[in-house]
């Protein structure tokens, strides 16, 4: 399997893939990470100002810290923390934290007492849009119909580091390894 490190601004994640997948299947899956980690980034970000800023750990309600340690698990795998312990992330293991903090949250009678409901927590977030966004490997953007093999060979231990960069947003820096 081949490690790529994904790179969008100053944090990352690695991601775990075939050497013969396509740029396409890679772009659609780890731009879904992405969007994922910064829905929890942006949950977690609103909750804290919510709920938890004003207040210390000692008086939480055993509700209130429930859901504040569904967060912190949910921003802990997603975090740039594990790419310091050479952990990829997987879609479906991230898809798990995020339903469960959203269930979290729904279910919450704190939540429901505030009158703040999830799309509220969630306004002013804005995924990217995979079909806009491009995947940089080497100072070259990856084509869309080719396969990862195409570009950085056929070793399956190869570990690359690409950048995720929007279409609409002018060059990025680019970071090479391998």
């Amino acid at each position: 399997m081949v490690i790529l490190h994904v790179r969008d601004g100053e944090d990352g994640f690695l991601y775990d893939c075939s050497v013969e997948s396509t740029i396409e299947g890679v772009t659609i899956a780890v731009v879904s990470i992405q969007n994922l980690r910064r829905k929890v980034r942006h949950l977690s970000l609103r909750l804290q100002e919510q709920f938890f800023e004003d207040s210390s750990p000692e008086t939480w309600t055993d509700l209130k810290a429930d859901l504040f340690r569904c967060a912190s698990e949910a921003e802990a795998y997603a975090s740039k923390e594990q790419v310091v312990h050479k952990r990829p992330l997987f879609l479906h293991i991230l898809v798990e934290r995020v339903q469960s903090l959203e269930n979290k949250i729904a279910a919450s009678p704190l939540i429901e007492s505030s009158q703040v409901n999830l799309s509220q927590l969630l306004s002013g977030f804005l995924p990217l849009d995979w079909e806009e966004t491009q995947l940089l490997w080497a100072g070259k953007q990856l084509m869309r119909g080719k396969r990862l093999c195409d570009y950085i060979g056929k070793n399956e231990k190869t570990k690359a580091t690409v950048t995720l960069q929007s279409a609409s947003s002018d060059a990025a820096q680019i970071f090479t390894s391998n």
